[in-house]
């Protein structure tokens, strides 16, 4: 992905896409879109980075990686069914 308009739409269907299919909510969506699109514009560093969305063990770690820069990583618990 890189910091620009275009990739700034994909990760938001991206993002409302796999948090959807796991049953978050849109408010909790929204949250987690806010955090993804500041690690990737602030502070990790310019250029193309990668986004990963790994559930295991009851919860969903979503990391932004880049050659050079620490990984940027959250993790939240699945929603209940």
């Amino acid at each position: 992905m890189a910091d620009d308009p275009d990739s700034s739409r994909m990760l938001d269907e991206l993002c409302a896409a796999v948090l959807g299919h796991v049953g978050y909510t849109p408010p909790a969506i929204a949250e987690v879109n806010r955090e993804l699109h500041a690690a990737i514009t602030q502070g990790n560093g310019p250029g193309r980075c990668g986004v990963r969305f790994v559930a295991h063990g009851g919860e969903l770690q979503i990391v932004v990686a880049r050659v050079g820069v620490t990984e940027w990583r959250t993790t939240r618990r699945l929603p209940g069914p």
